[in-house]
C-alpha cells in the first residue's frame, strides 16, 4: 500500500486547537475530509485544508496515485517553537504571553477499493481577459472606473416622504 507524506511547519496556531481540526479528519476519505474543512469555521481549517489539497496533489503528479481511492491514514499535530513576549503588570512585574506554533504532519494511504464520493467539491478557476488580467466582479470594476474619473454609477434615491423627511434631518438643516 503507497503513502504519501506532507508536512506543514510553523503553523502560527497553538497545537491544541489544531488537534481539535485534525482530529475530525483522521480515517476520512479525502474527498469527505475536504468538505469537512471547507465547512468548517476554525481558523486551523484554512491551512488543513491547503496541506490536504498539497498531499493530494503530490500523490498524484509524483506517485501516479489515483486520488479517489487516497485517504487520511495519520495526521498529527506537534508542538513547534514559542515565541515568548511579556505583558506589563502590577508593581513593575510582568507575564509571560506565549505564542505556539504547530508542526502538522498528514500522511495518506491507498484503499483496495474506492468508495463512492458523498461530494462534488467545485473549486472556482480564476478567469482571465484576453489580454491576460483577471476578470473582475461588477462592484470592482465601478470602483475601479469611479476612480479612473471614468463614468459614475449613482443609485437613484427613492422619493422620501414628508414625515421621514422632518423625522431625520439633521440639526444643521434645522435653520434652513
Amino acid at each position: 500500500m503507497e503513502e504519501q507524506i506532507a508536512k506543514l511547519r510553523y503553523l502560527r496556531v497553538a497545537p491544541r486547537k489544531v488537534r481539535a481540526v485534525a482530529g475530525l479528519l483522521r480515517g476520512l476519505s479525502v474527498n469527505e475530509a475536504e468538505a469537512q474543512l471547507l465547512v468548517n469555521p476554525r481558523r486551523p481549517a484554512k491551512p488543513l485544508l491547503k496541506l490536504l489539497r498539497s498531499a493530494v496533489t503530490n500523490a498524484k503528479n509524483n506517485k501516479h496515485l489515483d486520488p479517489q481511492k487516497l485517504f487520511v491514514k495519520v495526521i498529527m499535530v506537534d508542538q513547534g517553537p514559542m515565541l515568548k513576549r511579556y505583558l506589563p503588570r502590577a508593581r513593575g512585574s510582568a507575564s509571560e504571553i506565549q505564542k505556539k506554533m504547530s508542526h502538522v504532519t498528514i500522511i495518506l494511504g491507498e484503499n483496495l477499493e474506492p468508495k463512492n464520493a458523498r461530494f462534488n467539491i467545485v473549486v472556482k478557476k480564476k478567469v482571465k481577459d484576453q489580454a491576460g488580467a483577471p476578470i473582475k466582479s461588477k462592484a470592482k470594476k465601478e470602483k475601479d472606473k469611479a476612480a479612473l474619473g471614468e463614468e459614475k454609477v449613482v443609485p437613484s434615491k427613492a422619493k422620501e416622504s414628508g414625515v421621514l423627511k422632518r423625522v431625520f434631518t439633521r440639526k444643521s438643516n434645522m435653520g434652513k
